[in-house]
């Protein structure tokens, strides 16, 4: 299915240094983001209480802070929550003994104390030693992921089709980190769901471009690496334009109808997406042409004819 035929081919390879040299200051921002801000751990990886508590008029955070300060609870963050009436409390949780159902039960009568329009709409609770784990297990799981996919794409394609797809996917993961470090995005397990999602969705569309470009170099004998790449992507504009437009409409449903438990996932995979498609043109191909991919990579010599006169 096409929604159009584009009858020449677009040169993107003409291009390709200045596409990878802007995907490299992109990548080289987001690892300071990363780096000077960080991110900002949900308490499923910090461990901790959460609370959501909502007010029948836009709350006063600083009122609400000092109703907290004056519990003498450490470390207690306040934030805006959606709508001004909806206040946001992170309580980090020091040590194992620690009693949430009582902690949360002292803090919400306090607040109530405060002000009688306050509502407790929702309390989670993660032990540290339980963030502790799945923050590791989270870090391991995205590099068995990106391990699997190198192995995957080496045996199938080449080795230079391998890692400039796991060049191309992890500018893809690093921008999605570095969006939510800058903007301070709380950074959730639904978040890191999302991240793996996109690792797999983007190569997807790096396979789809690469076996094109193979199929090309049976057909194509006579053109040049440059040339039969150009026509690979051009002839899967129409597939890869229909394929992440009906995507991000979903992404978008979830987004907007999803509540709050699904705002976050939707965000990283919009990000993911968008750059998805870019890097799977515009970054993969590029460095897959500077490491010296060529028709012997991925095809068999054509055999002399005369050969088979022989008696």
């Amino acid at each position: 299915m096409e929604l159009f035929k584009i009858k020449n081919d677009i040169p993107f390879m003409r291009y390709g240094r200045l596409t990878t040299a802007i995907s490299l200051v992109t990548f080289i921002l987001a690892i300071l983001a990363l780096t000077f801000r960080g991110l900002n751990l949900g308490i499923d990886f910090t461990g901790g209480m959460l609370m959501e508590v909502s007010y029948s008029q836009p709350a006063n955070l600083e009122a609400v802070r000092t109703t907290l300060d004056s519990q003498n609870i450490p470390e207690i963050a306040v934030q805006s929550f959606g709508t001004s009436r909806d206040v946001l409390i992170r309580i980090p949780l020091k040590g194992e003994s620690v009693n949430g159902a009582r902690l949360s039960e002292q803090v919400f009568t306090g607040l109530k104390t405060q002000d009688a329009t306050a509502e407790l709409r929702r309390v989670e609770f993660v032990g540290p030693q339980v963030g502790r784990e799945l923050y590791e297990s989270g870090g391991l799981a995205l590099l068995l992921v990106i391990g699997g996919i190198m192995v995957y794409l080496a045996l199938r394609f080449a080795w230079r089709f391998a890692v400039a797809a796991i060049i191309a996917n992890m500018h893809d993961i690093v921008i999605i980190l570095g969006v939510f470090a800058f903007f301070q995005w709380e950074f959730t397990l639904s978040v890191l769901a999302g991240v793996l999602a996109i690792l797999g969705y983007s190569v997807n569309e790096s396979v789809v471009v690469f076996d094109r470009v193979r199929e090309n170099f049976r057909k194509m004998r006579r053109a040049s690496v440059t040339d039969v790449i150009d026509n690979a992507i051009t002839a899967t504009m129409s597939r890869t334009i229909i394929t992440h437009s009906m995507t991000q409409l979903m992404v978008l449903a979830m987004f907007f109808f999803g509540g709050e438990a699904l705002h976050n996932f939707a965000l990283a995979l919009t990000i993911g997406i968008i750059f998805g498609i870019y890097s799977s043109v515009l970054v993969a191909c590029p460095v897959a042409m500077q490491l010296g991919v060529s028709r012997a990579d991925l095809l068999m010599p054509e055999r002399d004819a005369s050969l088979d006169d022989r008696p």
